[in-house]
This record gives C-alpha cells, structure tokens and sequence, in this order.
C-alpha cells in the first residue's frame, strides 16, 4: 500500500515537473514570436499596452469587454483609421499588460483609461468605444468626465448584471472560481496543451484530448475557440499565447470581480446631457434587455438605440462594417 502511495507521488510530481517546464518553455516561445504589437505605458505605476493608428485631429479609443485585449477590435480599427487617428489597449493584466499593481475598483479602471486617453488621444475630446464592460466603462468615464469625450459607442451593455439576482451572483462567483483554477491549469501547461488541440488537433482529438477537464470547461473552451476563429487568422496564434498566461485569467477573476461594481455606476448615471451616444444591442438579446439599451439611449437628448440584427454580443467581430459606420458618423458630426 505505502510503495502504491509512493508511485503516485511520484508520478504526479513528474506530470506537473513537465506540466511546468512545458508551459516555461513555451511562454518563451510566446514571447519571442508574439511580443506587443504596440508600445508599454506607465499610468501611474500601471505598465499598459496601448496600440494606436490612424490620423486626423479627433481620437477613437476603444475599451474592451471583461477579459478581452486590444486583439477584439482588429476587425474594426483599419476602417476607424481610414479617417479617424485610433487607439486600443489592454486593461491591465490583461493582453501585453502588466500585471494590475492596484485593486480593480471602478475610480482605478477609469482612471487608467483617463491616463491612456491623456496619452494617446489628439489634444481636444475622443470618441469612446466600448463593449460589454467597457460598455459601462465609458458611460461612466462621459458621466465624469464630458469635456474630455466628443461622443460614445457603447456596444450590447450586459444591463442584465445591474440587478445581481441570487443566481446571477452564484454564476458570477463561479466564474471567479473558474478564472483562477484556469490560472492554476495554465502555470501547469494544460491550457497551453488544451488550446493547442481545440485550434491544431486532428477531428476527435480536440474532445478526447481535453475531455479529462469534464464536459463544462470542454463547451466553455470550445466557444471560445468559435469566438477567436471570428478574428482574423493571422491574430489566432497571439490570442492563443496570451491565453495561455496565468496572468490573463488572474485578470479575468479580478474584472470579474469588478463586474458588480461597474455595472453599479453605469446604472448612476442620470444624464449625458446632449452628448453624441449610440447603444448597440445584439440581435438575439430578449426584448427585456432590448428595452434597457434603449433606456441608456434616453440619457442623451442626441442619443439613439440600433440593433445590430446579424450579430451575437461580439457585435464588433460580427458586424465590423456597422460599428465603423456609427463611428464615422460621430466622428463627422464632431468635426462638424
């Protein structure tokens, strides 16, 4: 019985000694093929990444949904810059981020966005792009600051998190739980291992190769392999690296956490007075959800509501054409 226990020991400090040296050898890897595509800033002890494009005298910057990079808007940002200088960053911990040096409350998130607006935006007022989160975001960034935004765009808001039901705080905290066992599995190499599978393994391979995970986290990797193959393929292979980072789910579990909170201070906010604002719903949300975006329309006398009927909430990566479109129309209206 003792040398049965013993062989186990052994074997299992064997599987996760390779499981480290395997993740270790391909986060260099990572690092040499896919290093940041834009240039680190400090915000106020905050290393962030911030990709810009573009030119012209007004900015469109772009704030991204809970646990997404500046890799989410790439279907988007070519047809902003065609007229428009543009910006998108990682929040931190989060893409080519550093680590979050602070706790992820709501005065901290928006005061890193006022730091990478004030450095990467054109003197005057930007245009503000954000989706889900970000959504909230920069609601509450217009409500604080209105002499620093030109207009906003906020795309499909998940208003259904403003009223945290007891089962909707259950389904948040397991996802926080969920997060940080996802950082766990990574610092041993399984995601790595995983991920590579769902995007290069052979047919029933990506089932078999992953299914000791248990049928949730198989469905939950598996949706999120369809929403990266909505990106552009040559960006498939970074998104992979960056996922496969302890650093990213740690970031997830922490906006995660901040999701309440957020959520929280979009709903205080009472006018945008005659700010130029487009709420964009998805086209499958329920009619209920539908009604609230129009609600968050009503806060600006020049504000108006628009489905997005071919899209799901990745609204930006399944109607780029119409996000750029509603931007353009902003941007031309503040020029004017």
């Amino acid at each position: 019985m003792i040398s049965k226990l013993l062989l186990l020991l052994v074997v299992a400090s064997l599987v996760l000694a390779a499981g480290t040296i395997y993740q270790a050898a391909g986060a260099r890897l990572s690092a040499r093929r896919h290093g940041p595509p834009g240039a680190l800033i400090d915000v106020d002890g905050q290393r962030l990444h911030v990709v810009r494009g573009g030119a012209g005298p007004l900015s469109v910057v772009f704030e991204s949904g809970v646990a997404a990079s500046s890799l989410s808007w790439t279907r988007v940002m070519p047809g902003v810059a065609a007229f428009s200088r543009v910006c998108a960053y990682d929040r931190a911990g989060l893409g080519w981020s550093g680590a979050a040096t602070t706790a992820r409350t709501v005065d901290r998130i928006v005061a890193e966005l006022r730091g990478v607006v004030a450095h990467a935006a054109t003197p005057g007022p930007a245009v503000l792009v954000g989706h889900s989160f970000g959504a909230f975001l920069v609601l509450v960034y217009a409500a604080r600051y209105p002499e620093e935004v030109a207009g906003v765009v906020a795309l499909d808001p998940p208003t259904e998190w403003q009223d945290l039901t007891a089962a909707r705080a259950t389904l948040l905290r397991r996802g926080i739980q969920a997060s940080r066992l996802g950082g766990v599995l990574a610092r041993l190499g399984v995601v790595r291992a995983s991920l590579a599978l769902l995007t290069g393994g052979a047919p029933g391979v990506t089932r078999g190769g992953i299914r000791v995970l248990g049928p949730r986290a198989v469905r939950t990797l598996e949706h999120l392999a369809g929403e990266v193959r909505k990106l552009p393929a040559d960006v498939h292979p970074a998104v992979q690296a960056l996922w496969s980072d302890p650093k990213c789910f740690r970031a997830m579990a922490e906006h995660l956490g901040a999701l309440p909170a957020m959520g929280t201070a979009a709903s205080r906010v009472a006018s945008l007075d005659d700010l130029p604002l487009v709420i964009v719903s998805a086209g499958d949300q329920p009619e209920e959800i539908v009604a609230k975006h129009r609600g968050l329309a009503s806060l600006s006398s020049r504000g108006r509501h628009v489905v997005a009927t071919r899209s799901d909430h990745w609204i930006h990566l399944d109607e780029p054409e119409l996000v750029v479109g509603i931007v353009r129309e902003i941007v031309d209206g503040a020029r004017g």
